[in-house]
C-alpha cells in the first residue's frame, strides 16, 4: 500500500515539482524525510500506567516501537522533576512513514468529526509541517472500547524544502487536504 505512495512520488510528485518550481536538477526537489509522532501525557507524574497505554497505543498506530520522552527540566508548579517520563513518540522513515501517511490521509482524518481539512498555515519557516490531532481513535486500528481515554498527539512532517511554499505543495500532491 505505501509503495503505491512512493512510485507516484517518483514518478508524478517530481514532475510536478520540477514543472512548478523549475528545478535544473532532480536532486533539487523537496521530499519528505521523516514524520515524528509525540504524544504528551501530563497525567504520567501521578499514574504510570496511563503513559503504558499511550505507549501501547502510540505503537498500534505507528507499527514501532515508542521512546519514552522525559521531563528537560523540574517545574515546581506542574509537580515535575527532571528526568521524569512525560509522554513518548516515534519516528518514521522509509516505507514505515509512507504507509503512515497513507493511512493518515486517506483513513484516519476523514474521522475527525466536523473536518474540514488541515490548517495551511502550521509551516515552521523551513520547509516542515505540524499537525495537531485532537484524539487517537479517529484511527481504524485502535479499538474503541480498549481506549483508557480520549489523547490528542502531534504529526510533524519534516521535509528537505528550503521554504514553505515548497513543502505545501509537495504535501498537496500527497493528497493532504488543506482547507480552502
Amino acid at each position: 500500500m505505501s509503495s503505491r505512495l512512493k512510485d507516484m512520488y517518483k514518478n508524478e510528485i517530481v514532475d510536478a515539482m520540477v514543472k512548478k518550481f523549475g528545478y535544473k536538477n532532480i536532486m533539487e526537489v523537496p521530499k519528505l524525510d521523516k514524520i515524528v509522532i509525540n504524544m504528551g501525557v501530563g497525567e504520567a507524574k501521578d499514574n504510570a500506567k496511563v503513559l503504558e497505554s499511550a505507549v501501547k497505543d502510540m505503537e498500534t498506530i505507528t507499527g514501532q516501537k515508542a521512546v519514552l520522552t522525559r521531563a528537560k527540566n523540574s517545574v515546581a508548579n506542574f509537580k515535575i522533576r527532571e528526568g521524569m517520563p512525560i509522554g513518548c513518540k516515534t519516528t518514521l522513515r522509509g516505507e514505515k512513514m509512507y504507509e503512515f501517511l497513507d493511512r493518515l490521509v486517506n483513513l484516519a482524518l476523514p474521522r475527525v468529526r466536523d473536518f474540514r481539512g488541515v490548517n495551511p498555515n502550521a509551516f515552521d519557516g523551513r520547509g516542515n509541517y505540524a499537525l495537531g490531532i485532537k484524539e487517537q481513535i479517529i484511527f481504524p486500528e485502535i479499538e474503541y472500547d480498549k481506549v483508557d481515554k480520549v489523547r490528542g498527539m502531534d504529526v510533524i512532517f519534516v521535509t528537505t524544502a528550503k521554504t514553505d511554499e515548497e513543502a505545501r505543495e509537495l504535501l498537496k500532491l500527497f493528497n493532504m487536504p488543506f482547507e480552502k
